[in-house]
């Protein structure tokens, strides 16, 4: 069993290189790979109470720990420095129902041996990942990627977003987003709604900046992560200076616009750029690491890939612009969307749908380099107050580009030039889209794709996406593990 769960470990070391541990109970096997954030010295998981009769383990971050802590102090003793600490004396005291006081973004496991149960949970959008099966004897194992539960059993399932499971209930949803009631939703007095997108934005950031180690930001120099790298800037503090990141192919829009960003808002700015060999090279590690062969995910993985390489050279913990689009309705075909209601109903079904697919390739292509991605956008209460704001203010038309009202609301924070720059597809302002095309069209001819589409057990629409595909069956050849992929309407 031991050899097993070295195995097990070992399958997930890229998500915590720093420190591990096992703790064998009399009816639970716990486990923890640490990437060390927060309580450097002491936060060693599995943690465990008082009397070591309940134990958690905890992938991600708890950010209102910090207020959390004082409400528990007089009844329980903390035996760490640790963020995830918090979630088990929550629930010590609170059971289940104390999980929605948590803000952050977390996928966890109790283990109570006194009542012989246990609870998992993930949190509300499914920003951490987390997986469960059952083995041959029918127990329960969970895990935070695919990868390490197909090494004990064929059957993998996506643990669902925004609930918790015990024995006893089952799945339970826990917290959902929902849309504002009528009387909620503002009126149209642009400068009241710019303010408050402005407020929420910023204590998002700041929320996030939380760490015992240095905090960093991905640049690709749009608007989203330009707006979250000059609101990080502006509250970073001490030396040494915020550090940005940006990679892409030789005089790609992005590298020249993440330049310009940074000189202005004045980070200590990091470039790579990669060349087509490079790219290529790495499609198998990257779809091996993202558990996915979507290819608009593959694409966009790519670069995140390299840029997540890059800045785990420099820092452990990164901010990211992920969700402004879906918060903001940056996506063309949003614009058929004409009352808020609606509209509201579809953003928060592409936000829901976010874990398996987005959220996927940020949490994977980071944690492939042990390094955290935060994502500020994703933020609960800006999503409540996004959602309130009425449709002829988020949409765009004549004379109002995509996400107008999130430009307007930082106008003057960040350069004229990116601030109304349009829309860009990462892997296109990266230089990554032509480049895989072009691969793709030369690896797979027109007669191999004709007898993928035959026999596959799911449509492939591209050659691109067939390449992909045939390099996910290969390393996941599990069926069920095809039934885990979230997929994109268009490839």
């Amino acid at each position: 069993m031991d050899d097993e769960m070295d195995r097990i470990l070992h399958s997930m070391e890229h998500r915590g290189p720093d420190e591990g541990k096992t703790v064998q109970l009399d009816q639970f096997h716990l486990g923890h790979q640490r990437l060390s954030i927060i309580g450097l010295d002491d936060g060693i998981q599995p943690i465990g109470n008082e009397d070591q009769h309940k134990w958690v383990v905890v992938n991600g971050e708890i950010y209102n720990y910090p207020q959390l802590k004082p409400q528990y102090e007089d009844k329980h003793t903390f035996l760490t420095e640790s963020d995830s600490e918090i979630v088990l004396k929550v629930l010590e005291e609170d059971g289940v129902d104390g999980i929605k006081k948590l803000d952050g973004m977390f996928a966890f496991f109790f283990a109570d041996e006194d009542n012989h149960s246990f609870v998992a949970a993930r949190d509300t959008l499914g920003i951490k990942p987390l997986y469960y099966g059952k083995d041959q004897h029918g127990k329960y194992m969970f895990a935070s990627e695919m990868k390490t539960l197909y090494l004990i059993t064929e059957e993998v399932n996506e643990f669902p977003a925004g609930h918790y499971y015990t024995p006893e209930t089952g799945f339970v949803c826990y917290r959902q987003i929902e849309r504002p009631h009528q009387e909620e939703i503002g009126q149209t007095d642009v400068d009241q709604c710019c303010s408050a997108i402005n407020q929420y934005l910023e204590n998002a950031v700041k929320k996030r900046l939380l760490s015992d180690v240095e905090v960093g930001v991905l640049l690709s120099g749009g608007l989203d992560s330009s707006l979250i790298a000059a609101i990080a800037k502006k509250h970073h503090e001490g030396d040494p200076p915020l550090k940005s990141f940006c990679v892409g192919s030789e005089g790609s829009e992005d590298i020249l616009r993440a330049r310009e960003v940074a000189e202005a808002i004045g980070t200590d700015h990091y470039e790579y750029i990669y060349t087509k060999e490079e790219l290529v090279e790495v499609i198998r590690t990257v779809i091996y690491h993202l558990e996915s062969y979507e290819p608009s995910l593959v694409r966009s993985a790519l670069p995140n890939y390299f840029v997540s390489k890059l800045a785990s050279k420099h820092v452990k913990v990164i901010l990211s612009g992920e969700g402004a689009d879906e918060l903001f309705a940056g996506y063309d075909y949003l614009t058929d969307f004409h009352s808020t209601d609606m509209l509201n109903d579809e953003i928060i079904r592409i936000i829901n749908s976010l874990h398996n697919i987005n959220l996927q390739r940020a949490d994977r292509m980071s944690m492939a380099h042990s390094l955290e991605l935060r994502v500020p956008f994703l933020d609960l209460e800006l999503i409540d107050e996004a959602l309130k704001i009425p449709v002829d203010l988020k949409l765009h038309k004549d004379g109002q580009m995509e996400k107008w009202i999130l430009r307007k609301s930082f106008d003057g924070v960040i350069p004229e030039s990116v601030l109304w720059r349009k829309k860009e597809e990462f892997s296109a302002g990266s230089g990554a889209l032509d480049i895989l095309e072009q691969y793709a069209n030369e690896t797979i001819s027109d007669h191999e794709l004709l007898t993928y589409q035959q026999e596959a057990e799911i449509e492939l629409r591209t050659k691109q996406e067939c390449l992909y595909y045939k390099i996910f069956k290969e390393l996941f050849p599990s069926k069920s593990a095809l039934e885990t992929v979230g997929k994109w309407a268009t490839a």
